[in-house]
């Protein structure tokens, strides 16, 4: 069975980005992710909400990347929210820790309010 490539888009505001994922997330998956966020790092965005709604599935390697991209957005005094993930995903993300550092949002909109107030 060959595996769901993961769809990444990305819709940057002025004080964040969106990034929204479509598919398995799994290493190269997150290699998707954590290429895009560096590179609107290196554009100056600090607040991040990575939209999960269209994923349902993500392996340990995929949450490890993403652990690696909080770390980076924490270097740099920045902000990820995680919106819309399954529920099984937004259990994965509380057991692994990740609720430590990025907060985890029911949706996209009560996410962008966290960061525009």
């Amino acid at each position: 069975m060959k595996e769901e490539e993961l769809k990444v888009t990305v819709r940057k505001e002025d004080n964040y980005a969106v990034i929204s994922t479509e598919g398995y997330i799994n290493n190269l998956g997150g290699e998707k992710i954590a290429k895009e966020c560096y590179q609107l790092m290196d554009e100056g965005v600090k607040n991040f909400i990575l939209n999960l709604a269209q994923s349902r599935v993500i392996n340990s390697i995929g949450i490890s990347i993403l652990i690696e991209i909080i770390e980076k957005v924490l270097e740099v005094k920045g902000n990820i929210f995680f919106c819309a993930p399954t529920p099984t995903i937004a259990k994965t993300f509380r057991i692994m820790g990740l609720t430590q550092y990025a907060k985890v949002f029911a949706t996209e909109e009560e996410a962008i309010k966290a960061i525009t107030g």
